[in-house]
């Protein structure tokens, strides 16, 4: 489900993208712009580092922009409804034991724009993500991760 045309994500995460970017394109710009008035007003531009400064932050703002810009351009809301409810699939919430620390946890499969470690939300296109795709309750999955060889049980799907 990796398209890399399309970015895969829920409406809230987009609505929350789209205020971002609205934000930016107001809050953002003004407040580069602000700094950027600021420095000019010191003086000689060729050896004034505040307006250095103030023009390096609005390049790297603007690229922020740019490619959060293009992720909601290539947006495609997922519909759970279009996926089986005794599987695993993007946007599951996945309770697994993890069959070498004995640990379990519950990670919610999300894009990886959404991805977030600390809430539990792991991408599907992780090693860990990409092993639970797909999965059934009682299958056991080894997953070839950064940190070595892990194998986890599915406990549950919601």
């Amino acid at each position: 489900m990796a398209d890399l045309n399309f970015v895969y994500m829920t409406r809230e995460r987009l609505n929350e993208l789209e205020r971002d970017l609205k934000r930016m394109k107001t809050e953002g710009r003004r407040d580069i712009a602000d700094k950027i008035a600021t420095a000019r007003a010191h003086g000689d531009l060729s050896e004034n580092a505040e307006y250095d400064a103030a023009k390096e932050e609005q390049e790297k703002f603007e690229i922020r922009l740019a490619k959060l810009e293009s992720t909601i351009q290539r947006a495609k809301i997922i519909d759970e409804s279009q996926f089986a409810d005794d599987e695993t699939h993007i946007l599951s919430h996945v309770k697994v034991k993890n069959l070498n620390s004995k640990k379990e946890f519950t990670y919610q499969l999300v894009s990886p724009e959404e991805a977030d470690f600390k809430a539990g939300k792991i991408a599907v296109t992780s090693p860990v993500g990409a092993g639970l795709l797909g999965k059934k309750v009682g299958e056991k999955v080894k997953v070839q991760a950064p940190a070595g060889a892990m194998q986890f049980e599915i406990l549950a799907i919601e």
